[in-house]
Formats: structure tokens, sequence, C-alpha cells
């Protein structure tokens, strides 16, 4: 018999198993996926921050998956860890959680302890999970317990996870908090109290907000500091120095990921549709940060068109196409968008990403399999995703022409930085 359910095994619900089950927790991990679900059974990872070594141990502790609900029942503590990505609209698409939400309530005791986790808009726990459990006749804060934790997982973050990580925790009601803080008690370093579950679900969108924002300031300023002739790195490198008052962001080639690209959204939905009136520097760096690749194409078109050449033609091998450095995962990659508008514009691209066997969501990319023969080939190498395998002093002394959009090239006649 299971202490906690976690409803979805993938990026966030699978380390808080993984530190749970360290701990002597016995965990259930409820997914939809049976794929997934075969997977862990049988010591399996699909996600980068744990190895297969990893799920075999969390079995030997007690772990188990499973695709049924009615597993749902044994269970002390469930933890609601499923995606939320945007509608159509740009709202937040609320599916994956009131489908959660749904098969929770079917199965819902007294004395258990809900925490929904999922990034979402403020009041999405007490406006839209509150209501569906306790439509069966259960009332929060007296039948059960109702919070929100808001997941921080970093993917491929060495220095921080699950554990270290301090764990922010919104109750419904004062005893809503202490059961979920209690929970997390157990195997998480430090449980900060926020004052109820609306500050605890705005808390998440303000720290991927600040750096949404931030990131896009920097991005502005690698425009015009290009135009200017200022080297921005070098602007960046002198700036932080100081040791009060700045933290460093880093332009890129734009912004990848769930938190970034996707979080701040439902911040700025969240304003427009209850208050009527926009979040404009969440908006403005919104339309910043997605414009990012179409510069991005600009620039390696201006490249190319100083050696006498045109991009329609042109082989433009990416380097990296995940969202992050040393990881497989691809969501929103700005890759993605890169290379469609490259090839839009009639370049012939390759990639390589030693992460990436099958990029599925540029099957027109061709993968190169020697890198560099690829590189020496190809008119234009771009860095789009650092990865620690390159070495990139290497690739670029290689390349006909190097397009560092992650500043870490050395300056060259063959080398732009972004």
């Amino acid at each position: 018999m299971a202490d906690v359910a976690i409803i979805g095994q993938g990026y966030v619900g699978l380390p808080l198993a993984h530190e749970a089950s360290k701990v002597g927790v016995k965990v259930l991990g409820f997914d939809i996926n049976q794929g997934v679900v075969d997977d862990l059974n049988s010591g399996k990872s699909h996600i980068d921050d744990l190895s297969d070594d990893d799920i075999r141990e969390m079995r030997e502790a007690g772990f188990e998956a499973t695709t049924d609900p009615a597993r749902l029942d044994e269970v002390k503590t469930i933890v609601i860890c499923v995606p939320t990505p945007l509608s159509e609209d740009g709202g937040p698409d609320l599916g994956p959680i009131n489908s959660a939400v749904k098969t929770i309530a079917e199965h819902l005791q007294p004395g258990q302890t809900i925490i929904l986790e999922s990034t979402t808009y403020p009041g999405t726990t007490d406006e839209v999970v509150r209501p569906a459990l306790e439509a069966g006749g259960l009332v929060a804060g007296e039948d059960f317990f109702l919070a929100f934790s808001p997941e921080r997982i970093d993917p491929g973050n060495e220095k921080f996870g699950a554990k270290n990580t301090p764990k922010v925790v919104g109750g419904h009601t004062p005893a809503c908090g202490d059961a979920a803080a209690a929970f997390y008690g157990q195997f998480v370093d430090t449980v900060v109290r926020a004052k109820g579950t609306r500050e605890a679900e705005t808390a998440k969108l303000l720290e991927n907000t600040y750096r949404h924002i931030n990131i896009a300031l920097v991005n502005e300023m690698a425009r015009f500091c290009h135009d200017l002739d200022i080297d921005l790195w070098d602007v960046i490198a002198a700036a932080k120095t100081k040791p009060f008052g700045f933290q460093a962001f880093y332009p890129g080639p734009g912004v990848g990921g769930h938190c970034i690209p996707i979080d701040p959204n439902y911040l700025s939905y969240n304003v427009r549709a209850k208050l009527g009136y926009p979040f404009r520097f969440v908006e403005l760096a919104q339309e910043i940060n997605a414009t990012m690749p179409a510069y991005v194409v600009q620039r390696a078109q201006n490249i190319l068109n100083e050696d006498s050449k045109s991009l329609r033609g042109s082989t433009v091998l990416l380097l990296g196409v995940t969202y992050k450095p040393d990881i497989a995962d691809q969501r929103e990659s700005p890759a993605v968008p890169l290379a469609q508008q490259l090839i839009a514009k009639g370049a012939g691209v390759q990639y390589f990403d030693a992460k990436v066997a099958d990029w599925k969501a540029v099957p027109e990319a061709e993968r190169v399999d020697d890198l560099d023969a690829a590189v020496a080939a190809a008119d234009l190498t771009i860095l789009v995703q650092n990865h620690k395998t390159f070495d990139i002093e290497a690739l670029a002394g290689k390349a006909q022409r190097f397009f560092d959009t992650r500043g870490v090239a050395e300056d060259s006649d063959k080398v732009e930085r972004l």
C-alpha cells in the first residue's frame, strides 16, 4: 500500500517520486501513458535527470507505476504533476488538470491531502480544483486537505534538485498548508509557507516572468549593440562584476522549455481576462523573445552575403537543437522556428545533436553523423545550443563561417557572435 500517488510521471513528477522514495515514502506513480508505466515498472527511465539505475533503486524501495485510477483510494496524499500547455487563444489549457482532478474526485477519501503542482494561473486551485473535488460532498479544509505547491524542477541542473530547492506551499486553509508542508518536509530540506494558494500560484509565475523579461532585455540589447559595434558579451561580463544590484542574463536564439515561453502568458492572460487590461511587460517580452529566431536568420543571411553567398541554396548546419544544454528535452526549443524559417528561405538545413537521434519537429532537416566533415562542408555553422560535448574552438576553426548565438567562441575572422 502506497503513501502517496503522484499523477504525471514526467520531468516534474518522476524526480519528486525519486526523492520521496529515497527516504522510505512508498510512492505510486500514476500516468495515463501505458508505455511510460511499463518502462518504469521494468526499471527504465525516460527523462534526462534520472538513470535506469535510479528507477531500479526506486522500485527496490517500493515504487510502483500504474494506470489504474482505483489505486488512488489507498493513498494518504495525491500530488498532481501534469503539463499545462497553452490553448489556441493563448491562455492555459487546463485539460490535463481537469482530467486529473476528475479522476481524483471519483476516488477522493476523507483525510486525503491533494496538492496541485502544475503551473497555472492564480485562482486555479480555489476556482477550478476545489469545486470539482467538493462536488461529491466532502469539504476542503474540513474533510480533506487542498494545497498548491509550484514545481521548481530545472532539468539538467546538477546543483539543485527536488531535495535542496526550497518548496513553496500555499494551503486552502492553514490546516491544509500544514498537511502539505508535512508531506514535503519528509524529503525536502526547506519548506516555505505562502499565505494561501493564490500567493503560491503567483510566486511561480513571478519567478518565470522575472526571467522572461530580463532575457528579453538582453535580447533587445543584442540587436542594437550589434548595430553599434558593441560587444554585448563583454558588456555583460563587465556588469556582472558588480557585487550587488545586478544579475547576469544572456541573449540567445530564442527561449525554450515550459517555463519561460509559456508560464508568463498564464499571468498575462489572467490579468486581461479578469481585470481587462494588459500585463505590458510580459506581452512586450514575449514579442521580443519570439522574434529572436527570425533575427538569427537575418544575421545568418547577412553573414553569408559577406562571403558573396545567398542563403537560398546554402547549407546551414545547426549545432544543438534541444532547449537546454546537455539534456534531450526539446520542448519549445527555438531551434524549431529557426530551422523552419531557414528552410522557408531556401537554405538546406542540417543538424547535429548527440541527444537527438530523430528531430521529429523538423523532418526536413538532415541529421549528420560526421560532425567534423559536416562543419567543414557547411556554408554556415550556427551554434544554437552549447552542449558540453562540443569542442567549440575546434569546430569554429574547421567551419567556413561560424555564427555563435551563445557567446562562447573566441573572436576570429570566421566567428560572428550574436
